[in-house]
């Protein structure tokens, strides 16, 4: 068995896309995920699957199987246990992550966005925000926080050519707690 994360988008928003997250779970069983666990209301999984199975391919699964069981489409975007440590100790934001990880996010991604890619959203920056890149993740630092910034999710995902969701630093160690 292997571990995995899996982080659904825009779940849970208001009335938009709502999925209730015992209702998750029990369509992880169903798909023979084993310690099917999940952390807050925002679609935050962690779960085993039977043998090592590619990312992409859990990611369509589940992606195909919550539209016909739960009626919600949305983006999955799975890590494998070691996938998500190696994130974890890459953040380039140490300083960030122990004096308010409130306001670092991690953003993982569909694909791999291309160095230029990243140049070109740091060139879009207006504010005190910063980016890192990393495989298919980046970090973001947002000093003055989330809610009112202008490096809105919609920004990003043009300028990296890719869909993402973001999670701040506090979710991310917690999901790491639940690996373990």
């Amino acid at each position: 068995m292997s571990r995995y994360v899996a982080l659904l988008r825009a779940v849970n928003l208001g009335a938009h896309n709502k999925v209730a997250m015992a209702d998750l779970r029990l369509l992880c069983e169903r798909l023979d995920l084993r310690q099917v666990r999940t952390i807050l209301q925002s679609g935050n999984l962690v779960f085993e699957a039977p043998s090592r199975q590619a990312a992409a391919a859990l990611e369509r699964r589940l992606e195909d199987e919550t539209g016909k069981a739960l009626g919600v489409r949305t983006d999955f975007f799975v890590r494998s246990a070691d996938e998500w440590n190696e994130l974890i100790e890459a953040n380039p934001f140490g300083k960030e992550a122990k004096a308010d990880p409130g306001h670092l996010l991690v953003m993982c991604l569909k694909a791999p966005a291309k160095p230029a890619a990243f140049t070109a959203l740091e060139e879009a920056i207006r504010g005190r925000e910063r980016v890192r890149s990393g495989t298919r993740h980046a970090y973001f630092v947002y000093p003055d926080g989330v809610g009112r910034s202008r490096l809105t999710t919609a920004l990003i995902e043009s300028k990296l050519g890719t869909r993402g969701t973001a999670r701040n630093w506090n979710t991310v160690l917690k999901l790491r707690e639940l690996l373990a």
